[in-house]
């Protein structure tokens, strides 16, 4: 694996999987709502056509979503998609393939919507890596009209990865489940992708990743956190002065570069802690701690429980 490959680096701490819930045939007016999802679940939405009003039902924002755009809510938070008439909604009616996902249909003649929802699970702890580090709203889009940017680019990437999910959900074949599921999966790599390479990368993680004096940084703690990193030594490898080098990552990601060095250390930690075979002490020095003391205090502080307290749970969990 390369050293910048950080995204790769980040899904072998943080185990996600997917599913495809609910394939929507709606003609307009339609109106879906969803409530806040559990901690260790994003909700996503894709567009495969027409188009859709993502409302935050709190602060009544609004955004437009288009045919190709693919819509995840890393906190989980509640919302509505509607067509944007704000006419009464069409009764819908269901039915549940031998799959596992449902189709939802209504009978109304207006502007067609065809809309694929599922949810991604990120085993726990690592749902607070994924609300720390990742926008509210994530929308990623699989074909933007730049012929320039090649087959091998993230947004054509995508709309091949949906194109799939589409033909995969049309029917009720041997394996289709199984295949939606690992597609799923797949697509939230390429939105992650997509959205970091994008001009406009959103807040946090993904614009950091996507900023080229930063990225050496976030690639060397990704790679090897367990390194005894210095601001420095952070600092060096992106060109910058120490100073500049803080002021421009606590821009991009609203945290310190110390902050996410120490979450992704917990991260690993959490991981390492399910191993019955390892020690505390083992694990402390494997994720770059010489003080055992000194790692559990900062485990507890960004976990909310004592190592052992979570090597007790996850072995509970099993």
């Amino acid at each position: 694996m390369s050293e910048v490959d950080w995204l790769s680096h980040l899904l072998q701490i943080i185990a996600v999987t997917g599913q495809l819930e609910v394939r929507c045939a709606y003609g307009a007016p339609w109106r879906v709502a969803w409530s806040k999802a559990a901690a260790n679940e994003i909700p996503y939405h894709v567009i495969v056509k027409g188009r859709a009003i993502l409302e935050d039902p709190e602060t009544r924002a609004e955004r437009e979503l288009v045919s190709g755009d693919i819509v995840l809510l890393p906190h989980g938070a509640a919302h509505v998609l509607h067509d944007g008439s704000g006419q009464t909604p069409i009764r819908t009616h269901e039915s549940v393939g031998s799959a596992g996902w449902m189709l939802s249909e209504n009978d109304a003649q207006g502007e067609q919507l065809d809309l694929l929802c599922g949810r991604f699970f990120v085993a726990p702890p690592h749902d607070r890596l994924i609300r720390n580090y990742l926008p509210t709203n994530l929308v990623a889009r699989s074909m933007d009209g730049h012929a320039e940017e090649g087959i091998g680019s993230a947004s054509n990437q995508l709309a091949g990865l949906v194109g799939l999910m589409r033909m995969e959900s049309a029917g009720d074949r041997a394996g289709g489940r199984a295949i939606l599921n690992a597609l799923s999966s797949a697509l939230f790599t390429l939105v992650l992708r997509a959205a970091s390479q994008s001009e406009e990368a959103p807040e946090g993680l993904l614009a950091l990743a996507g900023n080229p004096r930063l990225a050496p940084a976030i690639s060397a703690m990704f790679a090897d956190p367990a390194r005894p990193w210095k601001l420095p030594d952070l600092a060096n490898l992106c060109g910058m002065s120490r100073a500049t080098f803080m002021r421009q990552f606590q821009d991009k990601l609203g945290r310190s570069a110390l902050d996410l060095l120490t979450d992704l250390r917990m991260s690993l930690a959490a991981n390492e802690l399910k191993k019955p075979a390892i020690s505390t002490e083992a694990v402390a020095e494997t994720v770059g701690y010489q003080s055992v003391s000194a790692f559990r205090h900062v485990f507890a502080e960004r976990m909310g429980m004592t190592p052992g307290e979570w090597r007790r749970q996850a072995h509970n969990d099993k």
